[in-house]
């Protein structure tokens, strides 16, 4: 390995380092729960400002609270987990972990890749729809969206970031200026 070069594409060392940027970018809880700069807005545009302005600079702590929220809901329904944590394995195994090389073998019956992957989405709704899994997410994806508003409109922003942050979109990554490269050679 001494003598072999990593070849990194230039996107996904940009992907990678955006992430981590994104991921750094959580804010202290003790922040978010701040008694003191909560009120009731004036208006329901103030109201749709602070919602705007507190689910941009709560972004990742937002993000983890419905994912407590979805978390909570599975944990209630332990059958319903089981069966999705099963589906999710074979999944891995059967359509991402395995090399195009292996066959997949039930019974003495060699399956073919497309077999494999009309037989797993037959299961998938299926669970689904034996589940009620898709209510289960959507009900908590309201309830998580409810409360990341209700908190939004009560906290007064307090001017938490500055006015170019809020021109420069999320999205952009963390070096939007740089232009695209074919690869990166790490060595």
């Amino acid at each position: 390995m001494s003598s072999e070069k990593l070849y990194v594409t230039a996107a996904a060392l940009q992907a990678f380092i955006t992430r981590q940027y994104r991921h750094s970018q959580r804010r202290p809880w003790t922040e978010l729960a701040d008694r003191s700069s909560i009120s009731l807005p004036g208006t329901l545009a103030e109201a749709f400002s602070r919602v705007r302005k507190n689910a941009y600079y709560f972004r990742v702590n937002y993000f983890i609270v419905m994912a407590v929220v979805l978390s909570a809901s599975l944990l209630t329904r332990p059958f319903t987990l089981l069966l999705l944590g099963s589906l999710a394995g074979a999944w891995l195994f059967i359509y991402f972990l395995r090399s195009p090389e292996q066959q997949i073998v039930i019974f003495g019956r060699t399956f073919t890749d497309y077999e494999a992957l009309v037989g797993l989405i037959f299961c998938t709704v299926a669970v689904f729809l034996w589940t009620n899994v898709v209510s289960v997410i959507v009900t908590t994806v309201i309830v998580g969206v409810a409360v990341v508003c209700c908190h939004g409109a009560l906290r007064v922003p307090d001017d938490l970031f500055l006015p170019q942050q809020e021109s420069r979109s999320w999205a952009s990554g963390l070096f939007p200026e740089v232009g695209p490269v074919s690869s990166v050679s790490l060595v």
